[in-house]
């Protein structure tokens, strides 16, 4: 658990604008997989740190509500005027209908909207997609309170499914990795998703395998003596996205850019963001973060932290 220990240098404002909110935490998934308490208690411990300004939200199933408000009593948020209510993403099952009532409930009980201050607030719903007529039916069902992004393959042609989403509020998402190294899509295939929601200007997150900042080998799991695979890193990843989609990147300058391995080709400061000889300031890439690159979950929070430290930018 995070003890509050880091130290902190001075912030250049890119870094801190591609940062900020960048981190859903995820730490009740695999590699990390921990129990309720313990994801609630770091979750805690994080909100009330330094490093809080990186987080985006808590990721929790609708079917662990239940256990969720229970590990809160135990780990209760910050109270006060200056608090910030928890907002919480809650990945949905197969019963949608059922999934929404249940966020409907959460949110009576706990986000002050019956008496008392707010506490936590589900304000996203995350689903699997693999048709646009999913896509279509669930749009239809799911409320404007809720932010919906749907998970789609990168596999074969993605375009309808995010054509789908077009215009809809929807918003995308990717899986970057995983625990086999089957998981991790190759550069073209994340290349192509980030073309296609650039080009129907509909905004992305992603999840699993990016606890690193740059491209490298890494652990699949945190067990001894376990396999490794090639990871994309968060640099890579939304760097890419946001020169694609800004237009100061080619094709073959994105590929460049989701496969680059060395940390000292991005280069961070107060006007902007380089990576090689091309350069992003810091109104777009503010504009990238808000309306398009949204934030990527991550059963590790530390680990994102460590490394950027380790390469002095924090």
């Amino acid at each position: 658990m995070y003890h509050g220990l880091w130290t902190s240098v001075i912030v250049t404002e890119s870094l801190r604008i591609l940062m900020s909110g960048l981190i859903d935490y995820a730490g009740l998934f695999p590699p990390a997989a921990l129990d309720m308490r313990t994801t609630v208690a770091n979750w805690a411990a994080y909100r009330a740190g330094e490093r809080a300004w990186m987080l985006g939200r808590l990721v929790v199933p609708v079917a662990r509500l239940g256990e969720f408000e229970q590990a809160m009593l135990g780990a209760p948020p910050p109270t006060g005027p200056d608090a910030e209510i928890w907002r919480i993403t809650a990945l949905g099952g197969d019963t949608l209908d059922a999934d929404i009532e249940r966020i409907f409930r959460f949110n009576q009980r706990h986000a002050g909207e019956g008496e008392g201050p707010g506490v936590a607030v589900i304000d996203a719903l995350e689903l699997k997609a693999v048709t646009s007529t999913q896509i279509d039916k669930a749009m239809h069902a799911i409320p404007e309170q809720l932010e919906p992004f749907f998970e789609i393959p990168v596999t074969g042609d993605l375009r309808g499914l995010v054509a789908a989403m077009a215009g809809t509020g929807a918003r995308a998402k990717v899986r970057t990795g995983g625990v086999t190294p089957a998981a991790f899509p190759s550069t073209v295939e994340l290349a192509r998703f980030l073309s296609a929601c650039a080009a129907a200007e509909v905004p992305f997150k992603a999840t699993a395998g990016l606890h690193h900042p740059v491209r490298g080998s890494f652990p699949l799991t945190y067990e001894p003596g376990c396999a490794s695979a090639t990871m994309f890193g968060f640099f890579n990843v939304f760097l890419a996205a946001a020169f694609m989609v800004t237009g100061r990147a080619e094709a073959g300058e994105v590929a460049g850019i989701l496969e680059e391995s060395n940390a000292r080709a991005f280069a961070f400061d107060d006007g902007g963001v380089t990576w090689r000889d091309l350069r992003l300031d810091t109104a777009r890439l503010s504009r990238v973060r808000e309306s398009f690159a949204v934030s990527f979950g991550s059963c590790s929070f530390e680990e994102p932290v460590a490394d950027l430290e380790k390469l002095g930018l924090l």
